[in-house]
């Protein structure tokens, strides 16, 4: 049976395809359970020349599931359409620039997310792409000496923490940044090799949030927690996208980290994203 869309597999990566040939905001149910299967392989699709409205945007990302939310802009345009000065450091660009390290969403709340849909509106001339890294085919190349010695481990995650790691500490309670994430309820604990749900593929489950490995020393555990990152975030398992308006993405959150990358910030850059909420039997964290 012929697809009803095209699927191009991304080039030289072990993961993403770019789909060509629907527009995600009229897709009949059929047309969906293919997309969501080819999902589930590919864990990245990329859907050039869509610009999504609003309601079009979360209509789409709720075909995943339930949402965390359904829209938040990413974006260093304040609501009045004025650019939020790079040397000011508000709480918004703090986040901006701490996304800017590998790392999965919301492993650092109660639950972890499932996906989320990504949207350009307004992108800068030259940087500002997006970096995705697959971390099944990570786990998959890790030596079997490697894997012995992570199988079991866990490690707490933490966005006071991440954020505090590299200089962008934000305030618990702010005028425009929500405070989302830096709760004081317990930190999430969560496993470093984690079987996806729906696939039973294993992956790591790291990224910039993850600290603290229960019985390691604290600096055994930054090195150990470093050498993942650093092995799983190379070429070919990873692939950094460059946007253009109108473009929208669908990620797993569950099997892929991303990064923000830096950009002009005299120059205006306004993404969407919608989060799809993780079902709790399969992403609730650990009992601390």
């Amino acid at each position: 049976m012929a697809r009803l869309f095209d699927v191009q597999p991304l080039a030289d990566t072990t993961f993403g395809a770019v789909v060509r040939g629907i527009k995600v905001a009229h897709i009949d149910d059929p047309t969906f359970r293919e997309l969501y299967d080819t999902w589930l392989q590919y864990a990245l699709l990329i859907f050039p020349d869509q610009h999504l409205e609003r309601d079009q945007q979360i209509a789409f990302a709720k075909r995943f599931g339930p949402l965390e939310f359904e829209m938040t802009a990413i974006s260093n345009v304040r609501s009045d359409g004025t650019i939020r000065p790079e040397k000011d450091n508000d709480d918004v660009i703090k986040i901006l620039k701490g996304n800017m390290g590998w790392h999965h969403d919301s492993t650092y709340m109660p639950v972890q997310a499932k996906g989320a849909v990504f949207s350009a509106e307004v992108v800068p001339s030259v940087g500002g792409r997006t970096g995705f890294a697959d971390m099944r085919a990570a786990y998959d190349a890790l030596d079997p000496a490697m894997k012995a010695r992570i199988e079991g481990l866990n490690a707490y995650h933490s966005l006071h923490y991440s954020q505090g790691r590299v200089g962008h500490q934000t305030k618990k309670l702010d005028g425009e940044y929500s405070g989302y994430g830096l709760h004081d309820g317990p930190v999430p604990l969560r496993p470093l090799v984690k079987t996806h749900p729906e696939s039973g593929r294993k992956s790591l489950l790291a990224g910039r949030h993850a600290h603290n490995i229960p019985g390691l020393a604290p600096e055994e555990s930054d090195r150990l927690l470093k050498e993942l990152i650093d092995f799983a975030c190379q070429p070919p398992r990873i692939y950094h996208h460059d946007w253009t308006p109108g473009d929208a993405v669908v990620w797993d959150n569950r099997c892929l980290m991303h990064q923000a990358t830096p950009w002009d910030m005299t120059q205006r850059r306004i993404m969407w994203h919608s989060r799809i909420a993780g079902d709790p039997a399969s992403e609730a964290a650990l009992a601390a």
